[in-house]
């Protein structure tokens, strides 16, 4: 997951499970920022990926695209999720 979503989850109140998962997850640096690798079952990351919704805007707060990518590219790497 990029740094960007990593970095917004770390703030939320998650579950257990998910705090874990980023916990365990291993950071791998790049040019600019990080990406965290998190080993997790699929349910998680779509959990996850869930809490993340607030970096696409709305409810009153700023979309910055930045985030917005790093988002878009973590769903894009987890896949559509489903109901």
């Amino acid at each position: 997951m990029p740094g960007k979503v990593a970095d917004c989850l770390r703030t939320a109140e998650l579950e257990p499970v998910e705090r874990a998962a980023l916990d365990q997850g291993t950071t791998v640096r790049r040019v600019r920022g990080y990406t965290l690798r998190v080993s997790a079952v699929p349910a998680v990351h779509r959990q996850l990926l869930a809490r993340c919704r607030p970096l696409d805007g709305g409810q009153g707060l700023p979309a910055v695209p930045a985030r917005r990518k790093g988002r878009r590219a973590y769903e894009n790497r987890v896949g559509t999720p489903t109901p």
